[in-house]
């Protein structure tokens, strides 16, 4: 399985928003087994997103997306800068099958 950790710097004060459009459509993106948009307590304007995917191309594809595209496009004016970012073989974890 393929992960990516990382996280965003919002606009001061538009940090709500922006997890509100990451957080939309994430339903249909094939080979996605999971999502995650979090808040950092100790920042109010960063977010951390978690992903695994089946493989990276899985992640890949879903950026041709149209809702992935939307969210792309009306979240880009919300991001203030990008933090963190880690590609990351993962081996499994509750909720996570290894033979999906």
């Amino acid at each position: 399985m393929f992960g990516l950790i990382g996280s965003f710097t919002a606009v001061p004060g538009k940090r709500r928003e922006l997890a509100a459009i990451l957080l939309e459509g994430i339903g249909g993106m094939p080979g996605c087994r999971s999502y995650v948009v979090a808040e950092d307590p100790k920042d109010d304007d960063t977010l951390w997103i978690t992903e695994v995917w089946d493989t990276p191309e899985a992640h890949r594809a879903s950026l041709q997306l149209p809702s992935v595209k939307d969210a792309i496009s009306r979240g880009r004016p919300l991001i203030h800068g990008f933090g963190e970012h880690r590609e990351v073989r993962v081996l499994g974890g509750h909720g996570l099958s290894a033979d999906a």
